[in-house]
């Protein structure tokens, strides 16, 4: 008897601590495996971490910070084997955009101990949310963002991204949340370019682009294998790192000193960071809390859609829930390790499964190789140009922004188009947080007014079948003193006014009306107010001699209709299918059916 108890604690545990389900089958292959994916994924994530917490307007280690606790906490709750979490290019800009909507307890700007106590704020306020959501099983709330909403606020927030980086990649002066601020910041520092920071940033970002188009095709002709040539490319910005370094260095005297000098990463601080909880930062802290969920959603949903994809390539599933989890208890760990928010990265995530990641524990392993690189190396990221970092950003980014997904919907749905486009022009005009907000606001908006008004369409029998379409549509048998309307959407509160409109316009153009078949295939739902919506409507069809009937309706919508008066006042009947309501009710038909109960439910009903 012992041993199911065993097996029973074991399942209970798994539920909550996904590692304990394979930590046990965890072997020499598997840890081989992990091992070679931390490696290539470290090598990618040092220079990324570096740049994109320099994008948060944050100090360059605060991105290595958030590279290693994070990444062991979703090792230990993580679902997914190849996720791999860490800053990442839109989260860095929400975090910018929302420190820099903060001010000081006097008023003024936030100093960089004032910035940093936010960020890691902002990230332990965004995992709480996130493991709340979870705790919840909220994850089915991220279909409420549509996806041109998401394509977007994606595409804008690319375009700001690579937008803001044209400062550092020029030594031009740039600031700004929104396009607009900063095309007038960037032309009122025109005169400032810094020739010696150009040539290394351009030369950078075409380094980049070349090495991403050719390098693989390149190496694959000198006979090197098409998985490693892959690999290889993945390492190309540690090359543009470490030669821009030596460039800087060794230019150091003309170039450093003095106000004209090439901007660097500066001193890093080694070691590893002071745990502690985040403090409240000023009065006004109260406001990152919109920016915490705006970041806790943005994150899950990037995060959760790259996992699935990976996932299926595996046949694997993933938990959404339980990655509200892990993404929450990581998103904490940084807020108490002198990070910033994170989420899943698309670039490090690709290369982890291509690398052959076998679990999470690579995650734990890539945490390691960032925790050397912050003890050993952060003497030569002092040299590092920020021209360097923004032109790892510019190409990195360059993926988010999909010009043919905007073609693609407005080609397929000129609604889904114009929510696609006002999300796009609100992130760029007005800034990430207010495109957001807009593009929920305009998805949900738009599905209001498609389901307040369903498309309904009159039915006629196809000769010779027992099948029912549009009259408009089809050549179909009708009757005149029969009409079957079928409803095209679940029945609730928003649409039900508009069902009474639709049938009372429908009896007032049909004198010769006598039965009213309502063909309930797709309606999924009837909620209170449908219901009160159908007894009206029963009332006023029987008061004009018309009789109301149901067909096809779903079971779990008969189970509640059960419970009301509805089927018992019903001035006709319930139909298992409309093809026994045309038999008994048209002139066509073989009037089998009229032998059926009278009670308000048809015999074959019951088992709808």
């Amino acid at each position: 008897m012992s041993e199911p108890v065993r097996e029973a604690k074991g399942t209970s545990l798994a539920r909550w601590l996904p590692l304990a389900g394979w930590l046990a089958h965890y072997d020499r292959h598997s840890l081989g495996r992990d091992l070679l994916a931390a490696v290539i994924v470290s090598v990618m994530l040092v220079p990324q971490a570096l740049a994109y917490a320099l994008l948060a307007g944050l100090p360059a280690q605060v991105g290595l910070y958030a590279s290693m606790l994070p990444l062991v906490l979703y090792a230990l709750f993580g679902t997914s084997s190849t996720l791999a979490v860490g800053p990442v290019a839109i989260i860095s800009l929400m975090t910018a955009s929302a420190i820099a909507g903060m001010s000081g307890a006097d008023g003024a700007a936030l100093s960089t101990p004032e910035m940093l106590a936010a960020a890691l704020l902002l990230a332990f306020l965004s995992g709480a949310m996130l493991i709340a959501m979870g705790l919840l099983r909220l994850g089915v709330l991220v279909n409420f963002i549509s996806h041109p909403v998401i394509s977007g606020f994606m595409t804008a927030s690319g375009i700001l991204i690579i937008a803001s980086q044209l400062g550092p990649i020029t030594g031009l002066s740039l600031s700004g949340g929104n396009l607009i601020a900063m095309g007038e910041s960037l032309s009122a520092g025109g005169q400032g370019l810094h020739w010696p920071t150009l040539a290394i940033g351009l030369g950078c970002l075409a380094w980049l682009i070349l090495a991403r188009r050719h390098l693989k095709h390149g190496l694959m002709a000198l006979r090197m294998s098409e998985s490693a040539a892959g690999m290889l490319c993945k390492t190309t910005p540690i090359i543009a790192v470490i030669v821009s370094s030596l460039l800087a260095w060794g230019l150091s005297d003309p170039l450093v000193e003095g106000k004209s000098g090439m901007a660097l990463v500066g001193a890093v601080p080694g070691g590893l960071p002071d745990l502690s909880l985040p403090s409240l930062v000023s009065h006004d802290w109260p406001g990152l809390l919109i920016s915490a969920l705006l970041i806790s959603v943005v994150g899950f949903v990037e995060s959760l859609a790259l996992a699935q994809t990976l996932a299926a390539r595996r046949r694997q599933r993933i938990d959404p829930d339980k990655e509200l989890i892990a993404l929450g208890v990581s998103n904490m760990g940084a807020g108490i390790s002198g990070g910033m928010p994170i989420s899943g990265g698309l670039s490090r995530s690709v290369v982890n499964f291509d690398a052959g990641a076998a679990t999470p524990l690579a995650g734990a392993f890539t945490a390691i190789g960032i925790l050397l690189a912050s003890l050993w190396l952060t003497d030569w990221l002092a040299w590092l140009p920020r021209a360097t970092l923004a032109a790892i950003i510019i190409v990195a980014t360059t993926s988010l922004i999909d010009i043919a997904a905007i073609k693609r919907t407005f080609r397929y749905s000129k609604g889904d188009g114009a929510a696609l486009m006002i999300t796009l022009i609100i992130t760029l005009a007005h800034g990430v947080e207010s495109g957001i907000i807009v593009g929920i606001a305009v998805s949900l908006g738009l599905y209001l007014k498609r389901t307040s008004q369903p498309h309904s369409a009159l039915v006629g029998r196809v000769p010779g079948s027992e099948h029912f379409r549009n009259v408009e549509r089809h050549e179909v048998e009708t009757d005149p003193e029969l009409a079957i309307l079928r409803i095209d959407e679940s029945l609730y509160f928003a649409n039900a006014r508009y069902l009474e409109d639709t049938v009372l316009a429908l009896m007032a153009e049909r004198p010769s009306l006598k039965h009213l078949v309502l063909a309930c295939q797709a309606v999924n739902l009837i909620d209170a107010s449908a219901l009160e919506s159908l007894e009206v409507i029963n009332e006023r069809l029987s008061a004009a001699g018309v009789k109301l009937h149901l067909s096809e309706v779903k079971g779990p919508v008969m189970d509640r209709l059960k419970c009301s008066e509805l089927p018992a006042n019903l001035g006709g009947d319930i139909y298992l299918s409309t093809f026994d309501a045309w038999q008994a009710l048209s002139i066509h038909g073989s009037h089998c059916g009229q032998s059926c109960a009278r009670d308000g439910i048809s015999q074959t009903a019951a088992v709808g």
